[in-house]
């Protein structure tokens, strides 16, 4: 049975001021070659909300009911924060987690679902910040820090959305509520990190389409075969799964050469205007009266989901005419803050629960060394 004495959130980091932004973009897109002009057109995005991602300030508030949720389950762990690219630096916290005593960390990363960025690069950062501050001095080394496996499918993060999804139904026309599509969106990856997704020894990688619901896309991977599913549950949730949904992307930033998930968001909703998929093919429904967009892949309204879908994708939908609105993520609702602690008591009693779990989960808490392993030639963009 894990003996644990430390719970660690596991983030992306965000910049909280102007003199932030470009060495915060600096950071996330170190050694892979992003021009500058590039770094400094997303850095527009930051300086329109006044400098401030909202990722930092949402991950302080997700600890604070996380610390709630605990009291409430009898779980008596400190709380520390790391981030990826912005203070708090992991590594910092490892050290600072090392210095208090700290011996063995249960980790949870604000990312539910299986791929190279989702899940495996927060093992990568944890190996690399144990590695430095084991190499900094004598005596004990750094605590060891055991991740939270993906959550796609966990009631805490699937209800939380589908109540959402019905208050943002519920702020489109009366006239355009009940024939609403559902527009669920994600990051969009590279195809090959897509592909990679999942482990192949484990059998949980998922070859070849992911059904049609991906609209326009036969890319495979447990990546979108998760994102799919979460999508239908959502959607089973709302209404007596009375509304049509699709499963899109966004915030692609890499080169056209290297093909990424597809389609775009803003893509989608324009075929949509004109009742057809992006490829052509004609919607068996028709043009909807209304779009509800549902940031699937996001925990928290960080600043691609306010920005690409708050800013953009509600431009593209008002320049044709497509009454939308924005379902919120769930990651500061009471409920998300009890799945967190419940993963927790899971994982101390000696095993994750195979309750809630997919047929593409992996209910055992264990990664394969082959999982979801890819080598990025090029960042996703910052969040």
């Amino acid at each position: 049975m894990p003996s644990y004495d430390a719970f660690l959130l596991l983030s992306f980091g965000g910049p909280e001021g102007p003199d932030d932004v470009l060495p915060f973009l600096e950071n996330v897109t170190r050694g892979r070659g992003v021009p500058a002009q590039r770094l400094a057109e997303v850095a527009e995005h930051y300086y329109a909300a006044g400098g401030v991602s909202p990722i930092n300030a949402q991950c302080r508030e997700m600890l604070t009911r996380i610390a709630e949720a605990f009291g409430q389950a009898g779980i008596d762990l400190p709380l520390y924060w790391g981030n990826r690219n912005w203070d708090p630096f992991l590594a910092d916290t490892v050290r600072q987690m090392k210095a208090d005593g700290v011996r063995r960390v249960i980790a949870f990363a604000t990312s539910a679902y299986s791929s190279y960025s989702a899940c495996r690069q927060y093992l990568d950062d944890i190996d690399r910040a144990v590695a430095v501050v084991q190499a900094e001095g004598a005596g004990d080394g750094a605590p060891r820090i055991d991740k939270i496996r993906p959550y796609y499918a966990r009631a805490g993060f699937i209800g939380p959305f589908a109540a959402s999804v019905e208050s943002a139904l519920a702020e489109l026309p009366a006239g355009a509520r009940d024939g609403a599509r559902l527009v669920f969106t994600a990051h969009s990856v590279p195809l090959g990190m897509a592909a990679s997704s999942g482990s192949v020894s484990a059998g949980t990688a998922v070859p070849g389409a992911v059904g049609p619901a991906v609209a326009g896309t036969g890319a495979g991977g447990r990546y979108a075969a998760e994102l799919l599913e979460a999508s239908r549950m959502i959607t089973e949730r709302v209404r007596g799964a009375t509304h049509p949904f699709d499963l899109v992307f966004q915030s692609r930033s890499g080169p056209p050469s290297v093909p990424w998930l597809e389609p775009d968001v803003n893509d989608h909703l324009a075929a949509l205007a004109k009742g057809t998929r992006v490829n052509g093919d004609p919607l068996p429904e028709g043009a909807p009266p209304g779009v509800v967009v549902v940031p699937v892949g996001f925990v928290s309204d960080h600043m691609e989901v306010v920005h690409d879908l708050d800013v953009e994708a509600a431009q593209t939908a008002a320049s044709l005419g497509l009454p939308f609105a924005r379902a919120k993520a769930p990651g500061l609702t009471p409920e998300f803050a009890v799945m967190v602690a419940e993963l927790v008591a899971e994982r101390i009693a000696g095993a994750d629960s195979p309750d809630e779990a997919s047929a593409n989960e992996d209910s055992t808490g264990g990664c394969p060394a082959d999982c979801c392993r890819y080598a990025p030639s090029r960042p996703g963009r910052a969040g």
